[in-house]
């Protein structure tokens, strides 16, 4: 088996591998020098994860920290302290690009041609292919065409290439964008800029949780790890689940919910409904979290401010808005989002013929129609990822032990009936999503072409259920 990813999803993979498949060899291809992915990758201050930690960390390893949500150097400690329990590391290969994968029919395997580090093709060849690349573009983050955007001569900053030198005590600071990186680095910033202000041309759902769980916390302190971690994290799962389901089905209730504990955060002086009273309900986009307050206490001690408005052009010094407002800036953050790349940008043939991966159906969330031996690791979007790539890798060994039991040497979705209608993978209206839809693989309208965003329903589709269907041909 060939994984493809060493982040947080691909060392899961290889767990699940080495424990469930003790006789299958397999590597990790890694295009980056080190291990940890997105927690590698990004380094601008207060990176941090967005969902609960106990939800977010692997099943089979204990989330034992006291932050129910973390730092990004201590989410990467966890991958490397994963990595090097179950001795990952020596079966990962650093510095190989995949470039393309072509599958043969003749011989049963996929023949895959990687760019080494120092610009020389190296072939791979394996029975199975796992993709765990995650699904954004490592080398540029997206960044919209501001009118400009070339006069400024200030510093321009991307998250995602935050530069390790820089020095940003008393600057002024723009931070254009609301989603969940800009509400990390805002309060930040704050503690050691000048001023930090988020430029927003709409508002973003912001909640406000604790970043402890002191019932988890207790639990830990009382009970054997084992036993704590396993009703932590169920109570966590159950928690969200019943949260999410409560917000769809009464999502005026849930809006208005939000916004009055803003206004009571904020006080009657902040404008909430101009800055934080969004046009589309909760969880039609992701939600942001901020620990403790953090986001809104910068507001309120007026380290930080809040202009909605839309961006006229860039000038020499700052940014002039549509209203003839002009926000001077020494430092220019453009927090506007990723750029999709879907299965790491790896150009597929199956015997001969390109694949057009946007023109599959996702057979139970993990495999694509008509594509023998292929698995993508694709977590959640309305829950921590972990989840869904923890059942993923768990239905891959499953497939590779059936497999082997019965001398099958391929196994490929295939659809049959009427044709489906295509429906978008996910069903968020998030802007970096909407740019990129036409790339992503589709879902049908039944079973089990549906994607499921249900983490209870796909523990018994992908744990439980039969793997033999009449839509899973083995050969």
């Amino acid at each position: 088996v060939v994984i493809v990813g060493a982040g947080l999803s691909g060392i899961g993979a290889a767990y699940f591998l080495q424990r469930n498949c003790r006789d299958k060899r397999y590597i990790i291809l890694e295009s980056r020098d080190a291990i940890g992915g997105t927690w590698d990758l990004f380094r601008y201050p207060g990176i941090r994860s967005d969902s609960s930690m106990y939800t977010f960390g692997y099943s089979f390893k204990p989330w034992i920290g006291k932050k129910y949500i973390s730092d990004g150097p201590s989410i990467l400690s966890y991958i490397h302290s994963t990595a090097s329990q179950y001795s990952i590391m020596s079966n990962i290969k650093h510095g190989y690009s995949v470039q393309t994968a072509s599958w043969d029919s003749n011989d049963s395997r996929w023949h895959l041609t990687a760019l080494n580090k120092a610009g020389n093709i190296v072939h791979f060849d394996c029975s199975f292919l796992f993709m765990c690349t995650g699904y954004y573009d490592y080398q540029k983050g997206y960044t919209p065409e501001f009118p400009g955007y070339s006069r400024y001569k200030g510093i321009l900053v991307h998250p995602q290439q935050w530069p390790s030198d820089l020095n940003y005590d008393n600057k002024e600071i723009v931070v254009v964008g609301s989603g969940a990186t800009a509400v990390t680095l805002v309060p930040e910033l704050a503690k050691r800029a000048k001023h930090v202000t988020m430029l927003q041309r709409s508002p973003t759902y912001i909640a406000a949780l604790p970043s402890e769980d002191s019932f988890a916390n207790r639990l830990y302190r009382m009970l054997p790890e084992s036993i704590a971690f396993l009703v932590i994290r169920w109570r966590s799962i159950i928690r969200h689940y019943l949260s999410y389901w409560y917000t769809r089905k009464n999502p005026l209730k849930v809006k208005a919910m939000i916004i009055d504990g803003i206004k009571a955060y904020l006080g009657p002086e902040f404008d909430v409904d101009k800055h934080f009273t969004p046009k589309y309900n909760p969880w039609d986009q992701r939600f942001c979290l901020c620990p403790d307050g953090d986001f809104f206490a910068a507001l309120k001690n007026k380290s930080a401010s809040v202009v909605t408005d839309h961006i006229s052009t860039f000038t020499e010094t700052g940014i002039s808005l549509q209203s003839g407002q002009e926000l001077e800036a020494d430092i220019i953050i453009t927090a506007t989002g990723l750029n999709l790349k879907i299965l790491g940008g790896v150009k597929f043939t199956v015997d001969g013929m390109r694949l057009d991966t946007s023109q599959c159906y996702m057979y139970k969330g993990a495999l694509f129609s008509g594509v023998p031996n292929l698995a993508w690791s694709m977590g959640y979007t309305n829950a921590s990822y972990t989840l869904k790539c923890d059942l993923t890798c768990e239905y891959v060994t499953r497939i590779l032990n059936l497999m082997d039991r019965n001398g099958y040497r391929s196994c490929t979705p295939t659809p049959l009936g009427p044709p489906m209608p295509q429906r978008p993978l996910l069903d968020l209206t998030s802007n970096y999503i909407i740019r990129s839809m036409e790339m992503y693989p589709k879902q049908g309208n039944r079973f089990p072409w549906r994607y499921n965003n249900n983490y209870f329903r796909d523990v018994l589709i992908m744990r439980y259920y039969p793997l033999r269907d009449k839509e899973l041909v083995f050969a």
